[in-house]
């Protein structure tokens, strides 16, 4: 492995849950064909992924073996591990087209909160009138 390629999943560069992402789609594996491999739940290797939680020793030994990566790799970024990602061309004209759509969502999303906040005071007004009917009649 070249000090290139160490650097990249290095710990100054990706988290131990980068690295288990990668390592997990360089083998070609969903988050739940890996989680059964490895008799986990879902929601268990998505918090590794997230790096709010971490394995305990017997399942990084099962989780390096099953991506075929060193332990030593998952946890710091140095040993038997993945290569960089290859360097790819990037049409420029996709961007236009994602940025195009990220602004039209972000303009819809604002209407919804929008609409949530009016639906949010007029139920509080609903409320508000419940509880003042049911003080008059008690």
């Amino acid at each position: 492995m070249t000090e290139q390629n160490t650097d990249w999943y290095g710990p100054d560069a990706a988290t131990f849950g980068d690295r288990v992402a990668a390592a997990r789609e360089a083998a070609a594996m969903t988050q739940a064909q890996l989680s059964r491999r490895l008799g986990i739940k879902k929601a268990t290797l998505t918090a590794w992924e997230q790096d709010l939680s971490e394995p305990r020793a017997n399942k990084l030994t099962m989780l390096a073996g099953v991506l075929n990566v060193s332990m030593s790799w998952l946890l710091t970024g140095e040993g038997e591990g993945m290569s960089a990602p290859a360097e790819t061309e990037v049409d420029l004209g996709d961007f236009a087209g994602v940025l195009k759509e990220l602004r039209e969502l972000r303009t819809e999303m604002r209407a919804n909160a929008d609409r949530a906040a009016r639906l949010e005071k007029k139920l509080r007004s609903l409320l508000q009138a419940a509880e003042k009917a049911e003080a008059v009649t008690a």
